[in-house]
């Protein structure tokens, strides 16, 4: 799908992002739990799917008509990234044909330890048509990216790095800034009620990305269980 084509399915709407990793409760190395999320958000009018690992990918695609941002996440000794951190994941994204392939663009030490630079130049050489969106958490390393070439730039890790833990989340000055610019920005992040989403749009972001808020039932109960107990202690 080209990227005009691929902005105006998403623009202006919801993408339910589908993950379970391993040592949570939605999770099955059967799998077949993930298409069913995706199936509920595109019944929902979700515009959109973020998935993680191949198997869920293809899974997902063969239930639902609906753009999919792939990654795959992989933690390597040594580097902070796991969010589709070395050409390993982008050739394996690649293979599933995903719409867009999301990695980490933050300024945190790089899982193959090379650059930022050289990481998106070999994406490109090797996959010239492949759409490209960079996770980030801050201003500078959403705007270096886009730079360097990448096609939409997402909020998803503002708030979970050093340099972004004081960041107010959602960072809807962040979305506004780097909106400012042209670029396409996914508001991805902290987003846990249809407020926020909302705000996270008039802040200029093309789309908005939910997860845990939608697809993540042990945080959802998670959240009254605790706000219960805050209240039997009033």
């Amino acid at each position: 799908m080209e990227k005009a084509e691929l902005i105006e399915k998403i623009k202006g709407g919801l993408i339910v992002s589908c993950q379970a990793l391993e040592q949570e409760p939605m999770y099955s190395d059967k799998g077949g739990v993930m298409p069913l999320f995706a199936k509920a958000a595109y019944q929902a009018g979700a515009v959109g799917i973020r998935a993680n690992t191949v198997r869920d990918i293809q899974e997902i695609k063969a239930v639902v008509d609906l753009p999919i941002i792939g990654i795959i996440k992989k933690d390597y000794p040594d580097s902070p990234q796991y969010i589709t951190a070395t050409m390993a994941e982008i050739d394996a994204l690649a293979k599933c044909q995903c719409d867009i392939v999301a990695f980490d663009c933050t300024n945190r030490v790089r899982a193959d330890h090379r650059t930022l630079e050289a990481f998106i130049h070999d994406i490109k050489e090797k996959y010239p048509n492949m759409v490209l969106m960079a996770d980030i958490a801050t201003y500078e390393e959403g705007k270096r990216a886009y730079e360097l070439g990448v096609d939409f730039v997402g909020t998803t890790l503002c708030g979970y790095t050093q340099e972004s833990k004081d960041a107010p989340v959602p960072d809807y000055t962040l979305i506004s800034k780097l909106s400012a610019l042209g670029i396409p920005v996914i508001g991805e992040g902290h987003v846990d009620t249809p407020d926020k989403a909302v705000k996270v749009l008039k802040a200029g972001a093309l789309c908005v990305v939910v997860g845990s808020a939608i697809t993540r039932p042990y945080e959802i109960a998670k959240q009254f269980v605790e706000e219960l107990k805050r209240k039997e202690n009033l």
